[in-house]
């Protein structure tokens, strides 16, 4: 029984947990910002390159006489920046939001009886002298 217990001590602890919802959110996310990428912001970005190069898909960019479809390349180094982009833009205004945050002054604590006592006795002790 020893195993079966440590394991579940395991597998219920907050921080596998938290780790799996981290990951199914992430994936999540991940579609989202795939679909962003894909759906939105790369034909909107390439719509004007293929159609001043005559194109209608990078897949038709081909080296003559091969194989070579350096045209899929380029879309895929695209969406890579694209992506990249995107999540700098997201991470720097979270960064930003938890700085202002943590900048907020903080009010100093109010001083304790015995603070006050000593303050009192150094002025009197400075106002003998």
């Amino acid at each position: 029984m020893g195993f079966v217990k440590e394991f579940k001590e395991f597998a219920v602890k907050g921080n596998v947990l938290d780790l799996a919802v981290a990951v199914v959110i992430g994936a999540a996310f991940g579609k989202i910002v795939s679909s962003l990428v894909e759906d939105i912001i790369t034909p909107a970005v390439l719509t004007p390159a293929l159609k001043a190069a005559n194109l209608s898909n990078l897949s038709q960019l081909v080296i003559p006489g091969t194989a070579i479809k350096y045209g899929n390349f380029l879309s895929e180094v695209i969406s890579f920046l694209i992506i990249a982009l995107s999540m700098f833009i997201i991470i720097s205004a979270i960064n930003r939001f938890k700085k202002k945050e943590a900048e907020e002054p903080t009010v100093a604590p109010a001083p304790t009886k015995e603070e006050l006592l000593l303050t009192d006795i150094r002025d009197i002790l400075a106002a003998k002298k």
